[in-house]
């Protein structure tokens, strides 16, 4: 099973990583497999990959679900 965590990209390096913050706590992580990514984007994180561009509304509820809040 596989688990991907919600963040906003908040700056490109040339190296083709990103810092993405999480919750408050900023990660690097690569942007590889999703090059088109751009600052203020949303993204799925998992094992140090962004794998997948969402929109806010979706990071959201992704969130509120790993913090037990779901309506």
């Amino acid at each position: 099973m596989c688990l991907a965590i919600p963040g906003k990209v908040k700056k490109i390096f040339n190296d083709n990583t990103a810092e993405i913050e999480i919750g408050g706590i900023v990660k690097r992580a690569s942007l590889d497999l999703i090059p088109q990514v751009v600052v203020g984007d949303y993204v799925l994180l998992h094992a140090g990959f962004a794998i997948e561009v969402i929109d806010q509304e979706k990071a959201l509820e992704i969130s509120k679900a790993w913090e037990g809040n779901i309506d």
